[in-house]
């Protein structure tokens, strides 16, 4: 049984910065995938970036260009570096590890963190 768990989360103004960490045990960052998801309100989870097992990173078209998915293999965390917040990135930030398939589908991921809040005011 792989842990995650995240850190981070936040209210800021539109514009704004945070950075989100996951730490994860040894077993999940044996993981052949490791991303970050977010769920807003009424809204199916989607992915925001995500690391293959060989460390390159894909992102959603809606957060290119703003964040960042960085990890340290030296502590095994996971980030996500968020910058020009938008209204729209408020949500659920959930950090996953999955060991094989598809690294952007959710459904490909079996360990899940709890999750943290981002909320963004306009």
């Amino acid at each position: 049984q792989a842990q995650l768990m995240e850190s981070g989360g936040g209210s800021v103004q539109e514009g704004g910065s945070l950075r989100l960490s996951c730490a994860a045990d040894s077993y999940a960052y044996t993981s052949y995938c490791m991303g970050w998801f977010r769920q807003a309100p009424g809204k199916e989870r989607e992915e925001v970036a995500a690391l293959d097992a060989n460390s390159r990173p894909t992102y959603a078209d809606s957060v290119k260009g703003r964040f960042t998915i960085s990890q340290d293999n030296a502590k095994k965390m996971l980030y996500l570096q968020m910058n020009g917040l938008k209204p729209e990135d408020t949500a659920t930030y959930y950090c996953a590890a999955a060991f094989g398939g598809n690294c952007n589908d959710p459904d490909e991921y079996r360990y899940w963190g709890q999750g943290t809040q981002v909320t963004i005011s306009s």
